[in-house]
């Protein structure tokens, strides 16, 4: 009698070891974990690397200043007959026109993404500002503004969370190929670099073509007792100009003679020089006053000294929608895009396009060959306009 239940009991335990063992696999080691009764899965990744299309042609959308709340959150600076119905929607609404009509290849969204004071919960703001373009399966790269660490996350939380987003490929700060970690010795939360290669199938296919820098210029600083806003710190720089000399090499290295580089950059806050206007070009509107840091880190000199960023796009100032050259470098504002973020009523919101292209030899492309943008405003048309050529190579 004994045995006989020592064995039923033994045929217990195997059995109850079976299950435990099965529901670990399929709710711990497999993607669909359970946590709070919510499914998590793993992130979902765009194909990579990114690269030109087999036209030629590689389009980025920027973004600038959606100030996103908590999607219900109401419109500023909206005509009376806008205002009861106008909310966080409508920046979805616009960003879901941009992503239709333009069909991007890649989307840089300049910071204040969210709207900090607006939502007591960082995460969800996020999920919504950015969800039209993780809907529409495109790769996308985020920096941070001076608003978007003013709700439940600092900005190195931020921009940790904004890499694990779907389709992001945003960086905490650049890697350590020494050490496989993330670079602990620089300023700021969001400096990393993404390349760009040549089209499927061409002899580019494989080599990288076009940079695109991303660099966090900070929010809020006291300087002397006086209030101002970040700038791009010396560390910063220094990683930047290693970057550019690291990409040029490898170029130099490969089978393929090509010339630098070139070589896009995108941050939020403009730097000094653009406050004193002493633009040698400049398109678009300058509607207000620039809004920078009493600091002047030398940007600009850096940027001069590299020679391959060929134009800046930046955020901060939503009226201004204007393209300036400094000393050969293009820096262009984004204007306001979002709807909970300042502007002027009857002045609608808007984006910026940048087209890349490449040159075509006698039978197959040599390089990108020219940098164009323009922008689109929030009407029923999506109204395109100021279209112009930032750069062509020699």
């Amino acid at each position: 009698m004994q045995s006989s239940q020592t064995w039923i009991q033994a045929l217990f335990y195997l059995a109850l070891i079976t299950v435990s063992l099965y529901f670990l696999q399929f709710y711990i080691l497999s993607d669909r974990l359970m946590v709070s009764h919510h499914k998590v899965t793993l992130k979902k990744h765009p194909n990579l690397p990114l690269r030109f299309n087999s036209d030629g042609t590689f389009k980025i959308l920027q973004v600038a200043d959606m100030h996103y709340g908590t999607g219900l959150t109401r419109c500023r600076d909206v005509l009376t007959s806008e205002f009861e119905w106008c909310s966080d929607l409508n920046t979805t609404l616009f960003l879901k026109r941009m992503i239709d009509a333009e069909k991007p290849d890649f989307i840089a969204f300049t910071g204040d993404n969210i709207f900090g004071s607006s939502t007591n919960d960082a995460a969800e703001s996020l999920f919504k500002a950015f969800g039209p373009a993780m809907a529409a399966r495109l790769p996308w790269a985020a920096v941070l503004g001076n608003h978007d660490q003013e709700s439940t996350m600092t900005r190195e939380e931020l921009m940790s969370f904004i890499s694990l987003m779907d389709y992001s490929l945003s960086q905490p700060n650049p890697l350590d190929p020494t050490k496989q970690q993330v670079t602990t010795n620089i300023d700021g939360f969001g400096n990393y670099d993404l390349r760009v290669r040549g089209p499927p199938g061409s002899h580019l296919a494989n080599q990288t073509i076009l940079n695109l820098f991303f660099l966090d210029s900070g929010d809020r600083a006291v300087v002397d007792g006086f209030k101002t806003y970040g700038w791009i710190k010396e560390s910063q720089l220094s990683w930047l100009r290693g970057a550019s000399k690291e990409h040029n090499q490898e170029n130099h290295e490969s089978e393929v003679s090509t010339p630098p580089i070139p070589s896009l950059a995108f941050f939020h806050i403009p730097i000094p020089e653009i406050r004193s206007g002493q633009f040698r070009e400049i398109f678009g509107q300058y509607r207000e006053h620039v809004a920078c840091s009493m600091v002047n880190s030398g940007v600009l000199k850096t940027l001069v000294s590299m020679g391959d960023v060929k134009a800046v796009f930046i955020g901060h100032d939503h009226l201004n929608d204007f393209c300036g050259n400094l000393d050969g470098v293009w820096f262009c504002y984004g204007g306001g895009f979002g709807y909970h973020g300042y502007g002027r009523a009857g002045w609608p919101r808007r984006g910026r396009v940048i087209l890349a292209e490449l040159k075509k030899g006698k039978s197959e492309w040599m390089g990108v060959g020219s940098i164009k943008t323009w922008k689109r405003i929030d009407d029923k048309k999506l109204t395109k306009f100021d279209e112009q050529i930032l750069w062509t190579s020699s």
